[in-house]
């Protein structure tokens, strides 16, 4: 900077201004170069970390929905389980005592109401932060803003199924069930609470009307939840899809 400051004071003091005038405008252009590459550079630094930033968001949301992608195969395999213990279950209705087998007393009191939660961590970041604009493909980013809404719609049926169970079918099942049932035989310290304590009223249970009600309501929410499932499943599986494009 010293070498062009002392050339432009000696092109002055020579009387040379056309020269000086060349001169500065070529000083302007390298200016302006310096200024554009220095400007690129940072370009390419923001687009380099953008990159990062947008594998890292792909990378999580990837994992989450495998996660989803097993877990809803699972409820695929699970729900026409459920369903069709359920519908065992009203088939002994109307038999005789006789007729209420170990195995049928199991199958009533099974509540299979194991509750799977299904992730939405990462893509509910994605939907309500900044990470969105790091989505480049419009096709990614509408999938993505609708993926929330089926998990909100499965968790919505989930509560629906649960409610039915806890209030329900559970206080129908104490009114009429014993607990001592499920002690083992010849145990000596059971053996008075199974002897002397209330016995179980499964003839008494399967007539009463609100426990078949229940029942009938949780096979066809149930029903409902698993063409929920197999849609979601099918969402899950079109963005993994997607993603991996983008992955790769």
């Amino acid at each position: 900077m010293k070498l062009f400051r002392k050339l432009r004071r000696n092109l002055i003091a020579l009387g040379k201004f056309k020269s000086y005038l060349v001169y500065a405008l070529g000083e302007i252009v390298l200016i302006v170069i310096g200024i554009s590459i220095a400007w690129k550079i940072n370009e390419l630094n923001d687009i380099r970390k953008n990159n990062i930033v947008q594998k890292k968001i792909y990378a999580n949301l990837n994992e989450e929905l495998h996660t989803n992608l097993r877990l809803l195969d699972g409820l695929i395999d699970e729900y026409p389980q459920k369903i069709t213990y359920l519908e065992n279950t009203l088939n002994y209705v109307g038999k005789n005592p006789s007729e209420i087998t170990q195995g049928a007393k199991d199958t009533i009191i099974n509540l299979f109401d194991k509750d799977v939660n299904l992730l939405d961590n990462s893509i509910n970041s994605i939907v309500s932060t900044t990470k969105f604009e790091f989505i480049e493909k419009n096709d990614l980013k509408d999938l993505i803003i609708l993926y929330p809404n089926k998990i909100l719609l499965y968790k919505e049926q989930n509560e629906k199924i649960q409610a039915i169970v806890t209030n329900r079918i559970k206080p129908v099942l104490v009114n009429y069930i014993s607990l001592a049932d499920k002690f083992p035989d010849g145990k000596l310290k059971y053996e008075r609470i199974k002897k002397m304590g209330t016995k179980s009223d499964y003839i008494g249970l399967l007539a009463n009307k609100e426990y078949q009600n229940s029942i009938i309501d949780r096979i066809l929410q149930t029903q409902i939840q698993l063409n929920n499932v197999k849609t979601l499943r099918g969402k899950t599986s079109t963005l993994i899809t997607k993603l991996k494009l983008e992955l790769d």
